[in-house]
């Protein structure tokens, strides 16, 4: 089997550099103008660009073929892959499809409820789930075979990453839940956005209890705030989110011209405050269809310039 090649998210986390990552969600259509657009804005303050899968069960152009995209514009993409959509066939194939592009970093993902999206009829598959997806992942890394034994001509070389979720319930079980995926073989982790920070720090406190803060790298998830209204609606209706009263009050007591800065400002507050955690080791900058606030964010986080490696 050929020496693997590390991906630049992993070379930048094994050198011991906070990663920085963003992620853009691909287009309603056909048009990669958007997305060429999104990514041109963040290129320079990123690591990597995550491409998310069919988002909120919402039908978009899929993320492998953006992910190619990106790839053909020198950057270096993260395919996330959820399960809700394929069976082990297609997954694999997906996997292999990456590869053959060089696409090395790959978060795996079980995917929103259909309900939550434009095809509420579809049909939820699920063959694997997303620990088994980490597993298939190795698998054909590691041991060079498929989940049928067969063994693969010139195996995928994947950075493998899942998402974890600090603050769904019940909460006495996110350390655990943690644990599995990287037992199952998760080399990082992409948080849920942090907005309540003590509530986050509890559950590092738990991590580094277990030692698994020294078996997979940490990305810390954060998305600025645009409005008191947005910090309304995510506390009140996006499940599994975390959103702290202070956090909507203080945005509540904002300007409404100037709450957007104010959001910025508080993204950039949490970011100094994570770095002082232990067992932090990058941020995922989730600026939802606002990536021109990327850079700024990244810069006076002290985030900036990227390192070289």
């Amino acid at each position: 089997m050929t020496a693997k090649t590390p991906s630049k998210l992993e070379k930048i986390l094994a050198a011991g550099h906070y990663a920085v990552t963003s992620e853009c969600g691909p287009p309603r259509g056909s048009d990669p103008a958007g997305i060429v657009e999104k990514a041109e804005l963040i290129k320079n303050h990123v690591d990597a660009i995550n491409i998310t899968d069919n988002q909120t069960s919402v039908c978009r152009t899929c993320s492998l073929a953006v992910c190619i995209r990106l790839k053909t514009m020198g950057l270096e993409p993260v395919l996330q892959m959820v399960t809700r959509d394929r069976n082990r066939i297609a997954l694999q194939s997906d996997i292999l499809g990456a590869a053959h592009w060089d696409i090395n970093n790959i978060l795996c993902l079980s995917g929103d409820h259909q309900s939550f999206g434009d095809c509420s009829k579809g049909q939820n598959v699920h063959d694997l789930d997303s620990m088994q997806l980490l597993q298939t992942v190795r698998q054909m890394c590691d041991e060079g075979k498929f989940l049928g034994g067969d063994e693969i001509k010139r195996p995928p070389q994947m950075f493998a990453g899942a998402a974890a979720n600090p603050f769904a319930d019940p909460f006495e079980i996110r350390v655990a839940r943690l644990a599995k995926k990287v037992k199952a073989g998760a080399q990082f982790i992409q948080t849920q956005c942090i907005y309540n920070l003590d509530k986050f720090e509890e559950w590092m406190q738990g991590v580094r209890d277990r030692g698994l803060h020294e078996q997979t790298a940490i990305m810390a998830g954060l998305t600025p705030m645009k409005s008191a209204g947005m910090a309304r609606y995510m506390k009140n209706r996006v499940p599994g989110m975390d959103v702290p009263d202070e956090v909507v009050q203080r945005l509540a007591d904002t300007p409404k011209d100037k709450q957007a800065e104010e959001g910025i400002k508080m993204c950039i507050e949490s970011i100094e405050r994570l770095k002082e955690c232990e067992g932090i080791r990058g941020f995922h900058i989730m600026a939802i269809e606002w990536e021109e606030k990327v850079p700024g964010i990244v810069e006076a986080a002290g985030l900036y310039p990227r390192p070289e490696v």
